[in-house]
């Protein structure tokens, strides 16, 4: 089948899909962007998606293109154009095309708004039963992490770590406390309690972290969102890594360390259970 995506009001297939090169994108990393999963034509959890988009683009002072009834209807027409019932979608925004100036360019630049959509794969089963290695290394960002910023140069050196590791993830740690992950957040199980940093400028605030707090409310899970002590880390009976394309994951090995018995642990599997639950419920929704 044919890749369709949308760029500045057309959607095309994705060979013929061009960008030029002064956009800012391209020169600056000048831009912002985002990532929905669909299950079943159903995109999750779209508003808080939309929420977290324009809170990047205020945060980059760039004005939002559409409004909200107009992403929608441009996400429905983008999945409707794709094969696959389980997609995700890659939302990129940039400031435009202007000559190479570290300024921003006249007001009336036109954005350039780029949307593609990939199929969505779960996880392998064999990873959810045993779990997946990661490790650590400092966190070196800038201090606006919670910008869904496309100058993603960091997290690719600090994710190939992993990779060259052996490993799924890399886990940052900055002046002796646990920010996230280098494409996640991470959560800490110790003592039967479940800890999450808190959403701040060091780190991305989660779609899928926010699903998973909500589950542990809603399900009588102990949770504490307060900063974690990388000495709570090394320590932790269990590790979750969430995104919205690897949803929960447990963290078996950290840095070639087993993590509790090196086995996902019995809250891990409630959460994964209760995720997938919620999930279920969202693809009986009505679709957009």
């Amino acid at each position: 089948m044919v890749q369709i995506v949308y760029l500045n009001g057309a959607f095309l297939p994705l060979e013929d899909a061009r960008v030029p090169v002064l956009d800012r994108g391209f020169i600056f990393g000048d831009g912002v962007y985002e990532v929905i999963p669909v299950y079943s034509r159903h995109p999750f959890r779209l508003a808080e998606h939309l929420q977290r988009l324009q809170h990047s683009m205020e945060g980059i002072r760039l004005a939002n293109p559409h409004s909200d009834a107009e992403w929608h209807e441009l996400v429905r027409e983008l999945v409707a154009r794709n094969a696959g019932e389980d997609q995700y979608l890659y939302l990129h925004i940039t400031r435009g095309v202007a000559r190479r100036d570290h300024a921003f360019p006249p007001a009336d630049t036109p954005p350039t708004v780029f949307m593609m959509s990939s199929p969505l794969t779960p996880a392998a089963q064999a990873l959810r039963e045993h779990g997946v290695s990661a490790i650590t290394a400092p966190d070196n960002r800038w201090l606006r992490c919670d910008i869904k910023a496309i100058s993603l140069l960091p997290n690719v050196l600090l994710r190939q770590l992993a990779v060259e590791a052996g490993a799924a993830e890399t886990v940052m740690l900055r002046e002796g406390f646990l920010s996230e992950g280098a494409a996640s957040n991470i959560f800490v199980v110790k003592d039967g309690v479940l800890f999450a940093p808190p959403k701040d400028h060091l780190m991305l605030p989660g779609i899928t972290y926010d699903v998973v707090l909500e589950l542990a409310a809603a399900h009588g899970i102990p949770a504490r969102v307060a900063p974690v002590a990388e000495s709570t880390l090394r320590s932790a009976d269990e590790i979750w890594l969430t995104s919205s394309t690897r949803e929960v994951q447990a963290i078996t090995r950290l840095d070639g360390n087993p993590v509790g018995t090196g086995e996902p642990g019995p809250l891990f599997r409630k959460m994964d259970q209760f995720y997938q639950d919620y999930k279920a419920t969202v693809m009986r929704q009505p679709t957009i």
